[in-house]
């Protein structure tokens, strides 16, 4: 196992303080329990909190800023929060309008972040993000995972509250988000978790795993490496199959890096994917490319399709300023 590290222990809180240090002036790190939270926040604004197992960043601390959340709860890697960081985090960034938690679908997040909203005195509500349709339960969750649909979320309703929305009208967004949002991913190679030192699955140097999840899970098959306009085929079909977009629809395109794909594969990939939506009728208004919602070093992509409306559009398009995305005033 080759990785930047000192002891196999300390990987999750050097990390950590590496992360504050370097984007100190967005987000604190709290120690115990972990949990980081954005350093300015908005009094009477609703608190977005999210959270799951570290490796896969840049969610969810990335994404701790203006325009997003206001508090990240990172486990151990591939591991869940515990509850009392989700309620230390919650009660720190309640600025008075309640708290909304964001939680992927994966059994032990859901589970530790119920028992957190049951414990806490806040008055929260949760958004269940369960955009992957490579399969319908794996070894994590009961459903559909939650996986790169949850930046689309994040950044919606994180403009949402920005503009003062209360904690019911965050929820119905979020909730819409979520329906109108699906992904499926495709993996070339395992990751190494560190405290395992080894493979999390093997797979051949010409096979592929198609619908993969982003903790190592299986997909739906192994097969023989194709191409890239063959693979786009296969997860758009399925997406869209999913979905069923209006033709002439509006769609946001998110193609998401798994760790270790070069950018100019998944802007290839983008490329596939932006023509195959085209040839059927379906118009790509919004686009994001990059590394959001990794597994660790694992090679392969995802493909993420959200169907557009007047008021997502709005929200996507309005500033952010998080660690890992940037952009507007």
């Amino acid at each position: 196992m080759k990785k930047l590290m000192n002891k196999v222990d300390d990987f999750l809180s050097e990390s950590l303080a590496g992360f504050a240090t370097a984007h100190s002036d967005l987000v604190m790190l709290n120690i115990d329990p972990v949990f980081l939270r954005r350093r300015n926040l908005t009094p009477g604004k609703v608190a977005l909190i999210s959270g799951g197992g570290s490796g896969h960043e840049p969610l969810h601390a990335g994404f701790v800023g203006y325009g997003m959340l206001d508090a990240a709860c990172p486990g151990q890697v591939f591991t869940s929060p515990t509850p009392d960081q989700m309620m230390a985090a919650a009660e720190a960034a309640n600025a008075g309008a309640g708290v909304l938690f964001i939680v992927k679908n994966y059994s032990g997040d859901v589970m530790n972040f119920e028992m957190a909203a049951e414990m806490s005195d806040a008055v929260s509500a949760m958004v269940l993000v369960n955009d992957d349709v490579a399969v319908e339960n794996s070894s994590y969750t009961t459903g559909r995972r939650g996986v790169a649909g949850t930046v689309v979320v994040e950044k919606v309703v994180g403009s949402l509250a920005e503009s003062g929305a209360d904690l019911e009208q965050c929820k119905i967004l979020g909730d819409r988000v979520v329906r109108q949002t699906a992904s499926m991913g495709v993996a070339f190679t395992s990751c190494i978790v560190p405290a395992a030192g080894m493979t999390t699955f093997k797979v051949g140097d010409d096979e592929m795993e198609v619908g993969v999840g982003i903790h190592g899970e299986p997909g739906r098959r192994r097969a023989k490496l194709a191409s890239a306009e063959a693979i786009c085929d296969e997860l758009l079909e399925t997406i869209v199959d999913d979905l069923e977009p209006a033709k002439g629809a509006d769609l946001l395109l998110l193609v998401n890096g798994l760790g270790g794909t070069p950018l100019g594969e998944l802007y290839l990939l983008f490329n596939s994917a932006h023509r195959w939506l085209e040839r059927r009728g379906l118009r790509v208004a919004r686009s994001l490319v990059g590394n959001l919602t990794t597994s660790l070093e694992m090679a392969g992509a995802s493909v993420t399709l959200c169907i557009l409306d007047d008021e997502i559009t709005k929200h996507w398009d309005t500033p952010v300023h998080t660690p890992a995305l940037r952009w507007g005033a």
